[in-house]
């Protein structure tokens, strides 16, 4: 037997999509507190002491955090070409102005410092706070319009992808309030990790913005819901379902006139995820109000883990649905890699993934710990 025969591709593809969902979770509930503490530096740091403690509380560990995003990046494009395809070239307006927002961050906190002018650092505050609202917006409008189907297609000829979008077509309403959850989930984040990192005004402050965002996270979760059961139609196949075959999307049919929680009805244990998302708001919620720090944080991550997985089981087995010609919709069945790379990159992933893991808690441990005014005035140089 081939070696890469030992694991079938249904179920290869069935761990990358797992894999994929788990990178994607990783950066939110990493990457998110530091987005989420960028969008609050304007609120909770009235003082230049103040704002400088808030970025020291995610100073060192932002570099690292936002690796999970490029690992999530390179795997789409390993383990799933076409996705990356539409994706990256429907959505490059959108994907660039991320990547501007993202560039400005480590540029702030490098430069920031280095002049004393009231001015030149509110300026980098700012720049700082577009760096976390720019992205979390526009991650959450790309969820809601992915949920809705993107307008492209394969041309049946020589499987080459036409999009036919626009940017400002991105922009309409159940997109919009994707993108205000988003933003909203990443400030609850935010404030739960300067509630444990910070002390004095600082955390005062991010408890209180903490608060007003778990409501928002619980009420906008619902409305989400609400709108995907009553006005936005989900895909479903109907034609035979192959999980095993060729990766070529055309090979099936299927139609926009199904129902994005049908899922739910079929598969009962996957209502776990929604619930997760509520019940960590609503935990958070308390939690940040009890001062538990250490609970408001873990909350707050199961949160961000239910929303996630909300949308990924909502729409399995669809990864990327097409508006223009449901038959072209990717889903996980049939737009993937080929079983062998499937499996290298299994085999490598099983090698490194768990010292990604190992090292990120070790440097969590290393810089356990509150700052307060007292590390972010010292002269020997470290904080920024």
């Amino acid at each position: 037997m081939i070696l890469h025969e030992l694991i079938d591709y249904q179920t290869l593809r069935m761990i990358w999509w797992l894999l994929v969902g788990v990178i994607l979770i990783a950066f939110a509930v990493t990457d998110g507190f530091d987005l989420g503490v960028g969008m609050l530096l304007p609120f909770v740091g009235k003082t230049d002491t103040e704002r400088r403690i808030a970025i020291n509380t995610i100073g060192p560990v932002w570099e690292g955090n936002q690796v999970w995003l490029i690992l999530g990046g390179g795997a789409v494009f390993a383990a799933w070409p076409p996705l990356y395809a539409v994706s990256f070239s429907g959505f490059y307006l959108a994907m660039f102005a991320i990547l501007f927002a993202l560039i400005l961050r480590p540029v702030a906190f490098k430069y920031r410092s280095k002049h004393e002018s009231a001015r030149w650092r509110g300026n980098w505050d700012i720049a700082l706070f577009i760096g976390g609202f720019v992205p979390s917006l526009i991650f959450g409008v790309a969820v809601g319009n992915v949920l809705q189907g993107v307008p492209f297609r394969f041309d049946p000829a020589d499987m080459r992808i036409f999009y036919e979008g626009t940017f400002f077509g991105l922009l309409n309403p159940y997109a919009l309030l994707c993108g205000l959850l988003s933003v909203a989930m990443f400030i609850m984040h935010g404030a739960a990790w300067l509630v444990l990192k910070s002390s004095g005004p600082v955390a005062v402050r991010a408890r209180r913005f903490g608060s007003i965002a778990a409501l928002l996270v619980i009420v906008l979760f619902a409305l989400g819901g609400v709108f995907l059961a009553l006005g936005v139609h989900g895909y479903t196949i109907t034609s035979e379902v192959v999980t095993g075959g060729p990766s070529n999307p055309l090979l099936k049919t299927a139609s926009h006139e199904g129902s994005w929680l049908a899922n739910y009805s079929s598969h009962s244990w996957m209502l776990i995820a929604p619930i997760s998302g509520f019940l960590g708001a609503i935990a958070t919620f308390v939690a940040i109000r009890a001062r538990l720090e250490i609970g408001t944080l873990l909350f707050s991550k199961l949160s961000i883990f239910g929303i996630i997985a909300t949308v990924g089981v909502s729409m399995f087995p669809f990864i990327l649905p097409s508006s223009l010609d449901p038959k072209s919709s990717l889903t996980v069945w049939d737009s993937s890699s080929s079983h062998m790379t499937l499996f290298i990159m299994l085999v490598v992933s099983a090698i490194f993934l768990p010292i990604i893991f190992a090292y990120t808690a070790w440097v969590y441990k290393v810089l356990w710990g509150k700052v307060d005014e007292k590390s972010v005035t010292d002269k020997s140089g470290h904080a920024y």
